[in-house]
């Protein structure tokens, strides 16, 4: 049985170098088999996976072998990580190896909603000729908010800031004294929410952060304004979200994440004929380069862990 069990998508090179070392299992459908993943498990020691494995309750009973979780990106809650201490099971994320990737997902996301004009390709090619309704707005001199300050958030805004944003940021967790401030205007969120153009999420999913974008906090936004999540699913009230972007009380959003991944029908409904919306499949941190850096390092950390080869 193998060693280490890789349940999603790993770049191939990383996927070899782990398996020249040790006995590997590299199956990224085993995220969809629940039964061949718990009968892989049995003499797992390491277990790597991205955001849809769900390391926790039985997965963890049956992986009694089990020492490390490698997560394939920076978000840990798809882990129980007070059952994995318990245990004494180390997990570690891929800190920083796709921060560039989502720095540049919320740039091109905030120059696709302000300018409006890449959202209606099916009527342009229909002879509609929607040129009014598509003008947009420049992104030079427009504030940009960033709710959460670490270092993708960073990267974000240094982007932004290149284009000739102002950039503000709510994190009060960030010391006040922090060089990161240094490059931003620090606010309360009440207040980066009622007047920035554009405002980014960058938190991880904690019942403290849970639905903290909701009905009460998009009402303070501006109606022009855009809202850009590339961090977790259930930050954002998506029902809220919804009928503000439909009451044209929002100018746009771009949801890369949600709180049911990957969305079905019934949940993919919710966002059925949604003005000014970009929708995509938790990709914004996943780019042929950052695929290769965030499987490097967990690679380099799992060998190094166990000691293997």
């Amino acid at each position: 049985m193998a060693q280490i069990v890789i349940t999603e998508f790993m770049d191939d090179e990383a996927v070899r170098a782990l398996a020249a070392r040790g006995q590997v299992l590299y199956r990224p459908d085993l995220v969809d088999q629940p039964e061949a993943l718990a009968a892989a498990l049995e003499d797992c020691q390491a277990l790597i996976v991205r955001n849809r494995t769900q390391v926790r309750g039985a997965l963890l009973a049956q992986a009694r072998k089990l020492e490390l979780v490698g997560r394939l990106g920076v978000g840990l809650d798809n882990i129980d990580l007070e059952a994995c201490k318990a245990r004494k099971i180390a997990v570690y994320p891929a800190t920083g190896a796709n921060d560039d990737a989502v720095a540049e997902y919320v740039a091109c996301a905030t120059l696709s909603l302000l300018r409006r004009g890449f959202l209606r390709s099916v009527e342009v090619a229909a002879g509609l000729w929607p040129r009014e309704a598509m003008i947009g707005r420049e992104i030079a001199g427009r504030r940009a908010g960033m709710v959460g300050f670490g270092g993708t958030a960073r990267q974000a805004a240094a982007r932004l800031a290149a284009l000739g944003m102002r950039i503000a940021a709510y994190d009060p967790l960030l010391p006040e004294g922090h060089a990161a401030w240094g490059t931003a205007q620090r606010m309360s969120l009440e207040d980066l929410l009622a007047s920035c153009d554009v405002v980014s999420l960058h938190v991880p999913l904690t019942p403290q952060t849970r639905h903290m974008i909701d009905a009460g906090k998009l009402a303070l936004m501006q109606s022009h304004a855009v809202l850009i999540n590339a961090a977790r699913g259930g930050v954002v009230d998506e029902a809220a979200l919804v009928a503000a972007l439909k009451a044209g009380a929002l100018g746009g959003a771009a949801l890369d994440v949600f709180e049911h991944e990957p969305l079905d029908g019934p949940h993919g409904a919710l966002f059925a004929g949604v003005p000014n919306l970009i929708l995509t499949p938790h990709i914004a941190g996943v780019t042929m380069e950052s695929n290769v850096r965030v499987s490097g390092k967990i690679a380099e950390i799992v060998l190094n862990a166990l000691k293997i080869g």
